[in-house]
């Protein structure tokens, strides 16, 4: 199993990228996410992997980060979701945003991702649910996540605290936060 590579970047062309590990190419579909950060080509490289081992290739797949491997691993455990599939999923959505989507059970974000339909964005959820980390499921750091965690506490699920943190203005007082959530809430 090769579980990191590191070497110099020859090529990037999406999804695919080229590394050079001693002599020895090797060809790497990575989701978006990962290609974006990218070095320049000719630059130092590492890159998380997983090899699928078929009866007509063995394919390898890059990823920037442990967590992005980690669950693009959870989504090809999944009945019925692929290597391709799993890749479209990160690569438009954050490893972040997936896990609060599973959290909140937000099959819309998913269905944004091109190739997820509203019943594979369901299953998706439903199999996901409990298998991503607590810690990968947390909301963005800040103020934001403050104001979610303090809605819960008092009461609201997840879910109407989800939506009464998305009208907040950025950077806002944890406080002020609450209080304007709190008003947002009692409005709907």
């Amino acid at each position: 199993m090769i579980g990191r590579i590191t070497g110099s970047l020859l090529a990037k062309q999406p999804p695919q990228v080229v590394v050079d590990v001693g002599g020895v190419a090797y060809e790497l579909d990575v989701p978006m996410s990962t290609f974006f950060g990218l070095p320049a080509t000719g630059e130092r490289v590492t890159l998380h992997t997983h090899l699928a081992v078929r009866e007509d290739a063995h394919v390898l797949y890059g990823f920037g980060t442990q967590e992005e491997r980690s669950a693009f691993r959870q989504l090809i455990r999944i009945s019925g979701v692929g290597a391709r599939t799993a890749l479209a999923v990160l690569s438009g959505l954050s490893v972040a945003e997936l896990s609060q989507a599973v959290a909140l059970q937000d099959s819309a974000r998913l269905t944004k991702v091109p190739g997820i339909g509203k019943k594979t964005a369901e299953r998706l959820l439903l199999e996901l649910k409990g298998k991503i980390s607590e810690a990968e499921s947390r909301p963005a750091a800040g103020s934001a996540g403050d104001v979610l965690h303090a809605l819960v506490g008092l009461g609201y699920s997840e879910k109407e605290a989800a939506a009464a943190v998305k009208g907040l203005p950025p950077g806002v007082a944890v406080a002020e936060g609450i209080r304007a959530a709190l008003k947002a809430l009692a409005k709907s």
